[in-house]
């Protein structure tokens, strides 16, 4: 593993030699199964990051906003409830929505580490660098990973909240993200505080829209997954040969992103020993974000070693944050 150190700011990259192995196999399965896929952690190099912050700015994408006013108006209460003084966000991104959070903590003289722990290793040393200078005195020590894979990663420390927002546990269908949360639940120590932000059941027009934008930066965001594939495993393939789709799957409560085919086409990873000939309307399958209800959400909790502390939601009903304790 290797450790990058600067001053009050620690950055651990546990890629280990095995890493790209494990990413072709999951590739190669992905895209020799039916239907076809890709893992979505492609989309994050620096430039899907950016097109990501770009898509939480995004009118029709009321997921952001909402949860970070949710933050706003609970973050205090959670704070006090958690009496944490160390925060470890996973899949933290930006660290937007943190803030709020970290601020609630620095007003009680509770704040003393955070541990942004997120794919990208330019974002992880980039929000590490703004919050040193946000927050004097704050010690950070970042994890840039896979948190499917690397939570053992997670450096020892004391009394913790950990936080999933974004509706991040969305991407994982329901038994991956059960396992995932007890992996979570493992990792954390007796009495520590765990909040968990999930993206709620609506009007299937109101989610298709927010996967959909009028400035098509949700498509250049999927399509950039093809871009990662070219620079990472060598793939020969033209992104301009494919459509964005997203659409509502009912039965699953889950948005699916894909990527459709616009012609006959083929997609060659020699590296792999793949020569795909994609017929047109042809789709592989990039996303998943599931939706749940509070029942669903609760029932994940529990069955992942969490007891239900506070449930927030706002009036429309659109967003939930689920503070939970490891008993």
């Amino acid at each position: 593993m290797e450790s990058k150190t600067e001053a009050s700011i620690t950055i651990d990259v546990p890629i280990t030699q095995e890493d790209p192995d494990t990413l072709r196999k999951i590739v190669k399965a992905g895209l020799l199964a039916n239907p076809r896929t890709l893992p979505s952690k492609l989309f994050y190099d620096e430039r899907g990051s950016t097109l990501f912050e770009q898509i939480c700015e995004l009118p029709e994408y009321y997921q952001t906003r909402t949860e970070h006013q949710l933050l706003v108006t609970w973050a205090d209460e959670i704070v006090a409830l958690s009496a944490a003084e160390e925060l470890v966000e996973l899949g933290s991104g930006a660290a937007t929505k943190t803030r709020v959070l970290l601020d609630a903590m620095e007003r009680t003289g509770q704040l003393r580490y955070f541990v942004p722990f997120d794919v990208d290793e330019s974002i992880v040393r980039r929000v590490s660098e703004e919050l040193v200078q946000e927050y004097p005195g704050l010690q950070i020590h970042g994890v840039a990973g896979d948190f499917l894979v690397h939570l053992e990663h997670i450096p020892e420390g004391g009394k913790r909240l950990v936080v999933i927002l974004g509706g991040t546990i969305g991407n994982l269908p329901p038994s991956a993200a059960e396992n995932f949360l007890t992996d979570v639940n493992t990792e954390m120590a007796s009495g520590d505080f765990f909040l968990l932000g999930v993206q709620l059941i609506t009007d299937p027009r109101r989610l298709e829209a927010a996967y959909n934008d009028q400035k098509g930066i949700t498509a250049k965001f999927n399509k950039n997954i093809l871009h990662v594939l070219r620079s990472q495993l060598g793939a020969r393939c033209d992104p301009d040969h494919f459509d964005h789709v997203a659409r509502y799957n009912p039965d699953a409560h889950r948005i699916e992103m894909w990527l459709r085919s616009c012609q006959d086409q083929t997609l060659d990873i020699p590296d792999l020993d793949i020569f795909l000939s994609l017929k047109k309307d042809e789709e592989i399958r990039t996303e998943l974000s599931t939706k749940y209800d509070r029942p669903l959400a609760v029932d994940l909790l529990m069955s992942s070693g969490f007891e239900l502390v506070k449930w927030y939601t706002d009036p429309e009903q659109l967003i939930a944050l689920a503070l939970a304790r490891k008993p």
